[in-house]
């Protein structure tokens, strides 16, 4: 009887809801397994369906992959985008901090995905190409302080990928850790960034370098 009434709920879920459960059982097992490791036998195992009804929706695990990836970029880049939005520019490092950090804590089975390094599959690039995209939307901002200070903006981008990605690496770690709390290690990274950024030099040089040119 069980059984029965069990079949009778499959039955009436809509295209839109299986679809949105293929999605979030494909995102917990690409969480866990990667792309390779997650095959489409184990996807519809979990949703109780036929392999023949996730081609039908998804034209294979890549279909699902690349939505999966897609959303989980998306939402971390309109958090990231949204934090940037107002305050000073120490105040916009922190919240950006702040957001990335948020979303490995609040997604972390997102973020496990984007971290593997996205799969060709996904259509969307790789998690360098995340990270880019994510600089691109602070370095206006380090631009803006380099010419306020005289430094040169046109090495803005440079320094945007440099931190972002020291953030996104710390995340990685912090994403096992879990300790400190995310306010904390978000202080300390821009504690890191913006005092090292405060005191620049305007052309700065590798002094092992330096000191070998001078004894040759």
């Amino acid at each position: 009887m069980g059984e029965k009434k069990t079949r009778a709920r499959r039955k009436r879920m809509t295209g839109k809801e299986r679809r949105e459960q293929l999605l979030g059982i494909g995102r917990e097992l690409f969480a866990e397994r990667g792309f390779d490791g997650t095959s489409i036998e184990e996807i519809a195992a979990r949703a109780g369906v036929s392999k023949p009804v996730v081609y039908e929706h998804f034209g294979g695990k890549e279909g699902i992959y690349a939505i999966v990836v897609d959303r989980e970029m998306q939402k971390l880049l309109g958090m990231v985008g949204e934090s940037l939005t107002a305050g000073h520019a120490r105040g916009k490092l922190e919240n950006a901090a702040l957001a990335l950090l948020q979303y490995i804590e609040e997604s972390s089975q997102g973020f496990r995905i984007l971290a593997r390094d996205s799969h060709a599959a996904s259509g969307t690039g790789s998690f360098a190409s995340l990270i880019s995209d994510i600089a691109t939307q602070v370095e206006h901002i380090l631009a803006e302080e380099f010419k306020r200070r005289g430094y040169d903006p046109k090495l803005a981008p440079m320094y945007a990928q440099s931190l972002v990605g020291m953030v996104a690496l710390t995340g990685q770690w912090w994403l096992e850790v879990r300790k400190p709390k995310r306010e904390v290690v978000a202080a300390h990274l821009v504690n890191l960034a913006w005092n090292g950024l405060s005191d620049l030099e305007s052309k700065p040089r590798l002094e092992s370098v330096t000191r070998k040119r001078r004894s040759e």
